[in-house]
């Protein structure tokens, strides 16, 4: 056992204080965290369109047939409760009674808060607790009261939880079970990364935990509510100086990346494969993502083409004006758009080199794209199902009109797609691949030597050892 670490009370009952983390699609379900509950910790159902089941026990395809987005959205809430709750009940069976059941979901989804109604209705007394992130989740608090279950906010800074607290969690204080900091820099998916922080300077995360904590002192809140460290997580040996340390109250660790690599981990062989070819420097901070939000994933082919396509962008207006001295020629079939001479010459060389198709962007640019990318893009946009309260992608929107009221932007993609792909077999060069700032440990920690693939409580005894 690592010095130090001492189990902690949680849901009223004791558990490790290493956490599962929950991520999003299909990437953590029941067999890991139950797995990871049984183990003795806290297990995390990602409650994000999980998967759900047949009578025979097979995946049910998530297939959408609404002829509206409005129509495809409420399928979705329907497929997401139900995977969830099919998710909670086969991970609590697995449990068997120890460690503790979480699940997780993202405020910006689509219909977050629907979603968390229709799963904590049906999984009373199986769900310790909600986490919750990706957004500003002030609702979090009243609807984990309505089912006496604990919340744990997901923030990345001192400031949103300041924020959220005097909004709404001060009224139910004694269901703030912690509160988990997940370190922009180097989390895996989405994070909280703010325009006030540089993405390419990493800040120290000690400091902005000393001060989340001493916020929360300040609005008298326990130093035995936990602050949960999650992000750049690997070895416990490394957070030595964490434990026990009166400056922080107590401490507990998220895990996303390392449960992604089990025999029970529900990703398909394909990905697991990818996670050992991982080097130092391969995950990207980006933000491409249709949220809006910054997130971290591989830098693979399918990351690179959007990198190349807001590569391929130039600034235009409809008229000329001020440095748009000259008439595009090419990728818009005749329509008057007006450019710079240096972007003119750009334009005519990506038009040689294929991309010989112009979007529109909302900030008044172009991007040039493959016939064949126009049409994905189009197809994908026209599908949306609705999978986030904001899409920038496809200029959905949740609620009121169902619009941002803003472009749709070619610069982004279908993160509902993408990740459902990746999870159920599909090319992962192809799709989006999250992943957190560590995972080239992968290649690089001994334990995973010779191809060796632990289970989920060999995983767990080998985190509590330090390694």
């Amino acid at each position: 056992m690592f010095k130090g670490l001492k189990p902690i009370q949680y849901a009223g009952r004791e558990v490790w204080p290493i956490i599962e983390g929950g991520k999003g699609v299909s990437a953590t379900n029941h067999a890991s965290s139950g797995a990871w509950a049984a183990a003795g910790g806290i297990g995390t159902v990602s409650a994000v369109n999980a998967d759900s089941y047949d009578e025979h026990g097979d995946v049910i395809p998530q297939v959408y047939e609404g002829r509206t987005r409005g129509d495809r959205h409420e399928e979705l809430v329907r497929y997401a409760i139900d995977g969830a709750v099919a998710q909670v009940e086969r991970a609590h069976e697995i449990a068997g009674g120890t460690g503790a059941i979480n699940i997780n979901v993202l405020w910006e989804m689509g219909g977050a808060s629907q979603v968390l109604h229709g799963v904590l209705e049906r999984t009373r007394g199986k769900v310790a607790g909600v986490t919750c992130g990706a957004g500003m989740p002030y609702k979090l608090s009243e609807i984990a009261q309505q089912y006496g279950v604990h919340y744990l906010p997901i923030v990345s800074s001192g400031r949103a939880f300041r924020a959220l607290w005097k909004r709404s969690y001060h009224k139910v204080p004694e269901l703030m079970a912690a509160v988990v900091y997940e370190d922009p820099w180097l989390a895996g998916g989405h994070n909280g990364l703010s325009n006030a922080e540089d993405p390419t300077k990493p800040e120290d995360p000690y400091p902005r935990v000393k001060q989340l904590r001493e916020m929360m002192r300040a609005e008298g809140i326990s130093d035995e509510v936990p602050i949960i460290m999650a992000g750049g997580v690997w070895y416990l040996r490394d957070w030595d100086n964490w434990i026990d340390n009166p400056h922080l109250g107590q401490i507990a660790f998220q895990f996303g990346t390392r449960p992604l690599l089990t025999r029970e981990s529900p990703i398909p062989q394909i990905w697991k494969d990818e996670l050992t070819k991982i080097d130092e420097g391969d995950v990207l901070l980006h933000k491409f993502s249709p949220t809006g939000f910054y997130s971290s994933a591989v830098k693979n082919p399918f990351l690179r083409s959007l990198e190349g396509r807001s590569y391929r962008q130039i600034p235009f207006s409809t008229e000329k004006a001020g440095e748009h001295t000259h008439r595009l020629d090419v990728g818009v079939k005749g329509k008057n758009f007006w450019v710079a001479a240096g972007d003119l010459l750009r334009a005519r060389e990506w038009d040689l080199q294929g991309f010989t198709t112009a979007l529109k962007t909302p900030d008044n640019t172009l991007v040039f794209v493959t016939p064949d990318e126009r049409a994905m893009i189009r197809k994908d946009q026209a599908d949306c199902m609705g999978c986030l309260s904001h899409c920038g992608f496809s200029s959905w929107k949740d609620h009121d009109n169902f619009s941002t009221g803003r472009l749709a932007d070619p610069r982004s993609f279908c993160i509902q797609k993408s990740l459902q792909n990746i999870a159920h077999g599909a090319d992962p060069h192809e799709n989006l691949m999250f992943a957190g700032h560590s995972a080239y440990l992968f290649k690089q920690d001994p334990f995973y030597s010779n191809g060796f693939v632990p289970t989920v409580k060999q995983l767990v005894d080998r985190i509590l050892t330090g390694d």
